[in-house]
């Protein structure tokens, strides 16, 4: 009888132990949101955030943000996104506009630790770019994310430069995990994203399924927005794109486990 009663003892003991040494997830979100603007013309920072808030994302890196710009009327989308989610948010201008700022923006649900805002160096003359890198500390461990938006025009060279500049900024983070979103404005077989393939993987290859094309949104049929991950302490386990006409990208969602 007393061995019985070990043994009894002992199988939800083991259950337990095991149940708590699965790695804690990380749902990371990129999502170029258009200055808040969807398909049809209204301003409505409330839908953005309901998508974030839906999609229980933790780490989200959106492109396009006004500060204080006319078109959209001064508002403050970064606070207000911050307030409509409850998450922390650090928001980079990139170059006035209209009387604002407008640049990228990361909201997280972990602590931010340190941030910092590189605008690109350009080929030529256009309309600047750059990533926002922040570290956070997600489930006590330090993660580097960073979020992008690369040139848009034709000719790959301002792009191929973008990412030679992200390479340098991972490679300096150590041996931090690290994950990188953003409009890449290139499809998969173009010669940027080969490049960023040479020092990250891409999450959507790994356990998306189908294209997942993010633009146009009524009828998508490319892929330029991508969330990256160095490999080791970050596991992909699934990739989503989610549908909504609150802007003129749709948004990719990525879960990964923390070891």
């Amino acid at each position: 009888m007393r061995i019985r009663h070990y043994l009894l003892l002992l199988v939800p003991l083991t259950l337990s132990r095991a149940a708590s040494s699965e790695a804690p997830a990380l749902r990371v979100m990129s999502y170029n949101i258009h200055h808040g603007e969807g398909l049809d013309g209204r301003l409505d920072p409330e839908r953005i955030a309901k998508l974030i808030v839906d999609a229980r994302a933790d780490l989200v890196g959106l492109q396009e943000v006004d500060r204080g710009v006319e078109r959209t009327q001064r508002r403050d989308l970064p606070a207000e996104l911050a307030r409509l989610t409850g998450m922390e948010i650090r928001f980079e201008s990139n170059l006035p506009h209209q009387g604002g700022e407008y640049g990228n923006a990361i909201l997280s649900r972990f602590p931010i630790k340190a941030s910092r805002n590189t605008c690109y160096r350009a080929p030529r003359p256009g309309e600047q770019r750059g990533f926002l890198q922040v570290v956070l500390e997600a489930h006590g461990r330090e993660v580097l994310f960073i979020n992008t938006h690369l040139d848009f025009r034709a000719g790959d060279e301002e792009r191929l430069a973008s990412v030679d500049e992200l390479r340098a900024a991972i490679s300096a983070a150590g041996p931090r995990p690290v994950i990188m979103v953003g409009d890449f404005n290139a499809v998969p077989a173009s010669a940027p994203i080969a490049r960023v393939a040479e020092f990250m993987r891409d999450a959507w290859t790994a356990v998306g399924a189908g294209p997942g094309f993010t633009i146009p949104v009524r009828k998508p049929a490319k892929r330029i927005d991508y969330i990256w991950f160095t490999p080791g302490a970050l596991t992909p386990v699934n990739a989503t794109v989610l549908h909504s006409e609150a802007s003129d990208h749709l948004p990719v969602v990525t879960e990964f486990r923390l070891k």
